[in-house]
């Protein structure tokens, strides 16, 4: 976020989303009725099952899409791998990123690899929309209402996992809303026509909703009780060993653009800068339409509402 805002910004006619607004993935328009969106996203494990970690890190690529309202289409892969361990592993990785590509009915046509130290994975993704019907995260307007597609808390839970401090099967919940795609979500939001939109990932939900206000010109007021928490993450956000390490880097960040009412618990506050992986879609959506489209939602997911979008203030991000 902060290099981004210091590159010059290209200008092209049919450059429909470009890197001034810092959303989730780029369109470029390539007929009257077809733009194309591409993003691209890896990283190292955060759970010890390959295939866990391949489910995942393809979820987590194709939300960008998602994120957008387009429907990925193409994926390329993105391999650091150690040439001490076993091809098995890295196998098992693929095997799960490309089941996760089959249900979104994407294709893998190709991508890259390089020997590293540590294992990293993620893909390149391309995806189609129709240029009128793309979101992004900078339509939001005053009067909407916000709705979250997942509870938050994965960074402070899968890191709870990883000292020894949590078990994988408490935290199997978290495991399952990783792997989940936001493709469902995606959809509903389009026929409902939102009015913006951005995945939760490491910037956590704070910081997704810092963009969507400042890229829409408004201010965002968080409703803290309304916003659900993934099982133990409240719990373990409190010991420094289970935070993971961009929690308070995000928090530092964003401070001075934030208000926090006195009443808001510190662990929850904590948790709003919580790094995601393969978060839900943080929705605007006119206040009208907003109950209908949670309906239609909770039909397959658990979506809520956190909040609404107001006039822009002193603050960009008030958390009531």
């Amino acid at each position: 976020m902060q290099v981004l805002h210091q590159l010059p910004v290209t200008k092209d006619k049919d450059l429909l989303v470009g890197i001034e607004t810092a959303d989730d993935a780029g369109v470029y328009r390539i007929s009257d009725d077809t733009a194309v969106i591409s993003t691209v996203d890896f990283f190292p494990p955060i759970v010890d099952d390959p295939f866990t970690f391949g489910e995942i890190a393809a979820a987590n690529a194709l939300s960008d899409v998602y994120a957008m309202g387009g429907v990925p289409r193409l994926a390329m892969n993105l391999v650091c791998f150690p040439k001490e361990l076993p091809h098995e592993v890295l196998n098992e990785i693929l095997k799960g990123s490309l089941a996760k590509l089959n249900e979104a009915g994407a294709l893998l046509v190709g991508g890259h690899s390089i020997e590293d130290s540590e294992i990293k994975y993620g893909l390149s993704v391309t995806g189609f929309a129709h240029p009128d019907k793309i979101v992004t995260n900078s339509g939001a307007r005053p009067g909407d209402a916000l709705i979250l597609t997942k509870p938050i808390g994965t960074g402070v839970v899968t890191s709870a996992v990883k000292a020894g401090k949590m078990r994988k099967e408490e935290a199997q919940v978290v495991f399952d809303s990783m792997r989940t795609l936001n493709r469902y979500a995606s959809v509903c939001m389009v026929e409902f026509g939102a009015s913006a939109c951005t995945d939760i990932t490491g910037y956590g939900l704070i910081g997704h909703a810092m963009e969507m206000a400042k890229g829409s010109g408004v201010s965002i007021i968080i409703d803290s009780p309304s916003v659900r928490v993934f099982p133990g993450a409240l719990r373990f956000v409190t010991k420094k060993s289970c935070r993971p390490r961009t929690l308070l880097t995000n928090r530092e960040f964003l401070k001075p653009d934030i208000e926090v009412g006195a009443s808001v618990p510190e662990e929850l506050e904590l948790v709003f800068f919580d790094p995601q992986t393969s978060g839900g879609l943080l929705i605007a959506i006119r206040e009208e339409e907003a109950t209908a489209l949670i309906e239609r939602l909770r039909e397959k997911i658990d979506a809520f509402r956190v909040g609404r979008v107001v006039e822009k203030r002193l603050s960009r991000i008030i958390i009531e």
